[in-house]
């Protein structure tokens, strides 16, 4: 059983984080609208997750303008795709038992 706590990765204990993981790992990338939609969250709560997210480096972020307004886009790296399957192969694990 410790094994499989070991792989629970604590940077996506808040469902907003595994939220932004879930579609960022299925998607190329989503910008700040989509993301906040689908989530239905605040635009608070998506700037300060996904800053917990790009700290450990988890995600990328892209700041551009399109036109005159600003776009932001999200983008999973390698190393948060690796993180979050082994999180969800450890959850998984964790049910089976």
């Amino acid at each position: 059983m410790k094994n499989i706590l070991n792989n629970i990765n604590k940077a996506f204990d808040h469902r907003i984080r595994l939220g932004i993981m879930s579609i960022l790992v299925v998607n190329e990338y989503a910008d700040f609208k989509t993301l906040k939609e689908l989530l239905g969250i605040t635009d608070g709560n998506l700037a300060s997750h996904s800053k917990a997210l790009e700290k450990v480096a988890f995600i990328r972020v892209e700041k551009q303008f399109i036109g005159r307004k600003p776009n932001t886009r999200y983008y999973a790296t390698k190393l948060g795709k690796d993180e979050f399957k082994k999180h969800v192969e450890a959850l998984e694990k964790l049910l089976k038992q």
